[in-house]
């Protein structure tokens, strides 16, 4: 037999059982395939209980075959001592290190997502701006040869409203479930919504592009003045400060614009009040909670209650004018108008859609600052691509102007450390 005896663990039923007779070659076949064990020498008793409690079930102190053989003395007391200081450490420190690990980990968590949700409106109000900028250059080259803005407005809403319901019918987007009291607060939306984009496309339609929106610039003074209304959120003499250059610049643009006429002007000045009023009283209405609906099904509905709204009315002040027949008898090229109006009735849809989505995670001031930095995209983007001709004293209306939104979105910053 070997000289090796183990000292486990184990239960002392296991201990007490008889072995088996073995037989002589199986004897020397086991120890042969026995490997050499990788044990502590022989310890003191305290040290070797403090080892075995610390291990728990399944250590096993084996003393070497070669009783002369002895350890480091050094080293079988350095590891008692780390495995008796292990088994001292208190239960209340192990919580304590614990709780930090938590709370640190947290605090990560919360980093990582106010940074994910500040790379997500920064995304968005990319897509905004890139969508608004093919709807504007679409939109204008089929307005400059079909001047039916109504007709092109509901065919933009009808193209709108199929790819909602496409999107509930799939169920890429889940069907709502809206009631008759919600469909009613829902409807002023629409409407304002309708009109909205029913003046644009007058506008865009007898002035150039630049020039409405150098307009539509006015848009923060309409919703400092619809949010004080509304939303009780009133002005400092800073914020009502930066809209005088706004104003002024507008002004002095509007002088010298050379494609300026009084119903191009007034469709975007009407189309600032139409807006604006959709972004408060849609900010109002997802405010309550009880009773909100997610920003995507809000703008689905609005948009199809649009179509219906506005489909009457361009049959009674245009009548059918968007039939093939009618458009090949005014000399027109029917692909590129059917193909440019369909674009721009996707990229209108997509932008809108973006424009909700960015207005659910900020105020309307904010949304309307946002909305004039896109103004100036929008502008020089279509300044180059119709060339349009503008002065001087044009351009430096337009500058301040756009000045006066800088300045506003400055002091709108500024403005809660004030208060």
């Amino acid at each position: 037999m070997s000289q090796s005896a183990a000292l486990s663990l184990s239960s002392p039923s296991s201990s007490s059982r008889a072995a088996p007779p073995l037989s002589s070659s199986s004897s020397t076949r086991s120890t042969r395939s026995t490997p050499k064990p990788s044990s502590v020498s022989l310890l003191p008793k305290r040290v070797r209980c403090a080892v075995d409690c610390r291990a728990g079930p399944g250590l096993a102190l084996v003393v070497p075959e070669d009783p002369k053989r002895r350890w480091g003395r050094g080293s079988v007391w350095r590891a008692a001592a780390a495995a008796a200081a292990a088994s001292s450490i208190p239960e209340e420190e192990e919580r304590g290190v614990g709780v930090d690990v938590v709370s640190e980990s947290e605090s990560e968590s919360e980093s990582a997502s106010r940074l994910m949700a500040t790379v997500q409106l920064g995304a968005l109000t990319l897509l905004w701006y890139i969508f608004n900028i093919y709807f504007n250059l679409y939109n204008k080259q089929v307005l400059k040869v079909y001047q039916f803005p109504l007709t092109i407005s509901a065919f933009q809403f009808a193209v709108g409203s199929v790819l909602v319901l496409f999107m509930w019918t799939t169920n890429l987007y889940k069907r709502p479930k809206v009631s008759s009291s919600q469909l009613l607060a829902i409807l002023p939306l629409a409407i304002v919504h309708t009109l909205g984009n029913l003046f644009t496309n007058v506008s865009l339609g007898k002035v150039a592009v630049s020039f409405t929106h150098t307009i539509k610039a006015m848009e923060p003074f309409f919703s400092v003045m619809l949010s004080a209304m509304f939303l009780g959120e009133f002005p400092t003499i800073w914020i009502l400060s930066s809209l005088v250059p706004i104003v002024g610049g507008v002004a002095l643009a509007s002088l010298t614009e050379a494609s300026f006429n009084w119903a191009g002007f007034w469709g975007a000045m009407a189309s600032n009040l139409m807006n604006q009023s959709r972004n408060v009283l849609s900010k109002k209405l997802m405010v309550k909670k009880e009773e909100s609906l997610d920003n995507i099904t809000i703008f689905g509905i609005i948009t199809i209650m649009s179509f219906f709204l506005s489909v009457p009315v361009a049959l009674f002040m245009e009548g059918i004018k968007f039939t093939p027949a009618y458009v090949h008898s005014a000399g027109l090229n029917i692909r590129e108008i059917y193909l440019r109006s369909i674009l721009a009735a996707l990229c209108f849809h997509a932008y809108q859609q973006v424009s909700y989505m960015i207005l659910a995670r900020m105020s309307p001031v904010s949304h309307s600052v946002a909305n004039c930095v896109k103004r100036v995209v929008v502008i020089v983007s279509s300044v180059l691509f119709f060339r349009t001709p503008v002065s001087l004293i044009n351009t430096l209306g337009t500058g301040v102007a756009l000045a006066g939104v800088f300045l506003y979105s400055r002091v709108n910053k500024l403005k809660p450390k004030a208060s």
